[in-house]
């Protein structure tokens, strides 16, 4: 569905943090957010993906210094070291885009104990924007957009099993996972109202992207199936430019979009008391990991 703006969005002069975007809706969103005039910095894991993308958008405006940085994110310590190397080098951060993520046939422990779907779709956003809070509140009115998903009607917060050690089913994670960041999206945009950030969050829909490639087993075969039926990515990518570039959503700050349009997520997804608890485990879990770097 083609969304039509009142105003042409405008980011020259704007500086746009991006996970994500070496491929799928992140690679087509950095496109059109660069030739709206955005600077971008964008936020990779493999260093030849990662200089691809970034050769891609300087060939589409070469008179921009976009960069690259480099982190493995489903590892706290790495969303720390950028998320700090970011803030160094750059006084400000209009929007910063989570998009990065992904979803696993099996239970996979990362070094910090954590599950990897929850590591790396959840709580890379909340450390990543957690380091670069003070850039974005420099930079108000500034935004934080997180791809979330329709597939968060699958997911329930479970805080005595949060890791999913006691039973792992894939889609059930990857929902979970996809809930998180909607709550944190509510939790976050609650903690900065009063300081001219906004955040929000959406679903792209079910787009033919590199998403799941790296599932494995039949995981992997039946996501690879399903996308010869899938959308775009080109469509998918229209509501995160929507909402880091639009001015018609300015003000607009908590809510869970799809096809730019403002949907109503699940009971859990709208329960803000879960919400502050997942906030607060999260950065229980953040402490405990940098205590032991």
């Amino acid at each position: 569905m083609k969304h039509r703006e009142t105003d042409k969005p405008d980011l020259r002069h704007k500086v746009v943090v991006m996970t994500g975007a070496t491929s799928g809706i992140g690679q087509v969103a950095a496109h059109r957010l660069a030739a709206l005039g955005a600077r971008l910095v964008l936020v990779a894991r493999d260093r030849v993906r990662g200089e691809a993308a970034l050769a891609r958008v300087r060939a589409g405006t070469p008179s921009i210094a976009h960069t690259v940085r480099y982190a493995d994110l489903s590892r706290l310590a790495d969303s720390r070291r950028v998320a700090d190397e970011i803030a160094t080098a750059e006084p400000r951060v209009d929007v910063l885009v989570n998009n990065a993520g992904a979803i696993f046939s099996r239970r996979i422990v990362t070094a910090d104990g954590l599950e990897m779907t929850f590591a790396l779709n959840h709580m890379s956003c909340f450390v990543l924007t957690a380091g670069l809070r003070d850039r974005l509140v420099a930079a108000a009115p500034s935004r934080v957009v997180i791809t979330a998903s329709n597939a968060h009607r699958n997911g329930h917060l479970d805080f005595a099993d949060l890791q999913s050690a006691e039973r792992y089913r894939a889609a059930a994670a990857y929902g979970t996972s996809k809930l998180c960041n909607i709550l944190f999206t509510r939790e976050l945009a609650r903690r900065l109202a009063d300081h001219g950030v906004t955040a929000n969050c959406f679903s792209p829909g079910f787009v033919a992207t590199r998403f799941g490639d790296q599932a494995g087993g039949l995981l992997g075969v039946g996501l690879r199936l399903a996308k010869l039926f899938a959308g775009s990515a080109e469509a998918g990518a229209e509501t995160l430019v929507h909402l880091a570039a639009s001015p018609n959503v300015v003000a607009v700050s908590g809510e869970f979009f799809y096809q730019c349009r403002p949907r109503t997520p699940t009971a859990d997804g709208r329960d803000d008391m879960l919400a502050r608890r997942l906030w607060q485990e999260s950065e229980r879990l953040a402490l405990s990991a940098a205590a032991l770097d």
